[in-house]
């Protein structure tokens, strides 16, 4: 296994594993997944990815680095679900599978899709949320990258859940551009804007951090509440703290791990399914130490 490795004369498989961003938690799990993967298959896991989510030529330029390097297999989170088709379709021309995680594209051309069904994940949040503003008041949605599949499907299943209660209002919809910075500006505006906000959905990591300190400053936390995705360090504090009240956590580390896993199959002629939902729980400061949502929230053990 290694992070960066370039040696063509190995004769292991050699997997490019790109994310949409090498920071956040959410992405440290998944790489995570992918090198224990690599480890139990006996292959060279080759991890490299942009430094934010909104580089998309970045990443675009990775994987056609990786494709003139002859690599066996390509696992992708697409940064943006159109401008990665082209080198998408270059990869498979190359007679390089691709494999999608988390982020998928709008194309049939990736082998398998392994990922969170996010839109459900967003109707649960949608539904938690309401629940915890009493079927009542206004809501804001923060999503992050326009362009992103997951950002779009989060959004679109929020807001397809929140027209079916009708005292509750979506207020407003602002990107975070996955950055905690732009995130707590937005939310401040969107506070301004409407003083009497009842609660904010966060879309990622990023969103979540950003609006709870925005809702700090404020002197509302606790008072607005927050649903959010992911389970960063800062978010699961923040549900300790009563910041965020509830976190829709995904599975990354499974998602990794299966990425390998699957491009590895597929090179050895076996058949994949399409689709793999690699699942989602809804966590919340009362279940946090139970012992299976632990296991979820520090799949390789927690440390101090």
């Amino acid at each position: 296994m290694c992070l960066h490795c370039n040696n063509r004369k190995s004769t292991k498989l050699r997997i490019l594993v790109t994310p949409k961003a090498v920071v956040h938690s959410f992405w440290v799990s998944v790489r995570d997944g992918a090198l224990a993967a690599g480890d139990d298959l006996g292959v060279d896991v080759i991890w490299k990815g942009p430094p934010t989510e909104t580089n998309i030529d970045n990443q675009i330029s990775i994987i056609e680095d990786y494709i003139n390097q002859r690599v066996n297999a390509i696992v992708m989170a697409a940064t943006d679900s159109k401008a990665l088709i082209p080198v998408t379709k270059r990869a498979v021309s190359a007679g390089i599978p691709v494999i999608t995680i988390d982020s998928g594209i709008d194309s049939d051309l990736p082998v398998s899709f392994i990922a969170t069904d996010n839109i459900l994940g967003a109707k649960l949040a949608a539904r938690t949320l309401v629940e915890l503003i009493g079927g009542k008041g206004k809501v804001a949605c923060i999503p992050f990258v326009p362009g992103s599949a997951t950002s779009i499907w989060r959004e679109t299943g929020f807001v397809e859940e929140i027209k079916k209660y009708p005292g509750v209002e979506l207020a407003a919809v602002q990107y975070s551009q996955s950055d905690v910075a732009t995130a707590m500006s937005v939310t401040e505006d969107i506070l301004t804007a409407f003083p009497d906000l009842a609660g904010i959905f966060a879309a990622n990591e990023a969103g979540a951090i950003g609006a709870s300190q925005a809702l700090l400053s404020r002197g509302v936390a606790g008072k607005v509440k927050i649903v959010a995705f992911d389970a960063a360090t800062n978010e699961i504090e923040g549900l300790e703290m009563k910041l965020i009240q509830a976190l829709v956590v995904q599975n990354p580390y499974k998602m990794g791990y299966l990425g390998v896993k699957t491009a590895v199959d597929i090179i050895n002629g076996k058949e994949v399914p399409k689709r793999i939902d690699t699942g989602v729980s809804m966590v919340t400061k009362e279940n946090l130490y139970d012992e299976e949502i632990q296991k979820l929230l520090y799949p390789t053990g927690k440390t101090e």
